[in-house]
């Protein structure tokens, strides 16, 4: 795997979209996990200190000890690291806003077999800036025309799919969303630029650095394959 960034700390990958970040009971049958890729590809145990959904390329980060991992953890779990995504959404998102949507829990029946599912909906806000938009002459649905952006999202919360989530609550789904989507543009993405996966990506993560507590920006590129559409869209600029 593409490594981003290490020292005696931590080390930061490239996750492929549609690689599990470790084994799971989403499936069973899976034998190939990024933990597992960057513990051999390193020679050494790797510690996980938050998570990417399967089809979410882009930066990962595992602490190389337990104590850098508890510190890591600390940080997620108080909203002190900024994460940045991007995504290809359906329509025109607004120039920029803030999604402010509690989420209610959205257990996997194997996964979660033992989450509350009465729990009340909890906190969950999102913060969006649009990039980019392109109209297209193709009736993917009611409309003679189909319109999309590229945004900049960065979640202040950490719940789980909630930028696809969030995403869909405002009308604007991600493209490549089985789950949360718009199946008719997912279909369209799929026959006219080849996509077989969900347009969202992990492109940054800046944190306070365990040891030293300087600030540290880690950055990804775009997968090939997402890049492909934005340059096919006319966003390679």
């Amino acid at each position: 795997m593409q490594i981003l960034y290490r020292d005696d700390w931590l080390v930061a990958v490239d996750k492929p979209a549609g690689l599990l970040v470790h084994r799971s009971l989403i499936d069973k049958r899976a034998t190939d996990f990024a933990l597992q890729r960057v513990r051999d590809q390193l020679g050494r145990r790797v510690y996980p200190v938050h998570r990417l959904d399967r089809p979410t390329s882009g930066v990962l980060l595992f602490a190389l000890d337990a104590g850098t991992a508890r510190t890591l953890t600390a940080q997620f779990t108080a909203g002190q690291v900024v994460k940045t995504y991007q995504a290809i959404v359906r329509g025109y998102l607004e120039p920029a806003g803030v999604i402010d949507h509690a989420l209610r829990e959205e257990p996997d029946a194997l996964a979660d077999a033992h989450a509350d599912p009465n729990k009340a909906p909890q906190m969950a806000i999102t913060h969006f800036r649009r990039l980019a938009t392109v109209e297209l002459p193709y009736p993917v649905s009611r409309y003679p025309t189909a319109r999309y952006s590229l945004v900049e999202l960065q979640p202040k919360t950490g719940r789980k799919h909630q930028l696809r989530r969030h995403l869909k609550h405002i009308f604007h789904p991600i493209i490549g969303d089985t789950t949360h989507g718009d199946g008719r543009h997912n279909q369209f993405f799929a026959r006219h630029f080849a996509n077989q996966r969900l347009l969202l990506a992990a492109t940054a993560l800046q944190l306070r650095h365990p040891q030293s507590g300087e600030a540290l920006l880690i950055r990804a590129p775009l997968a090939a394959d997402f890049q492909r559409i934005v340059v096919a869209l006319g966003w390679e600029a």
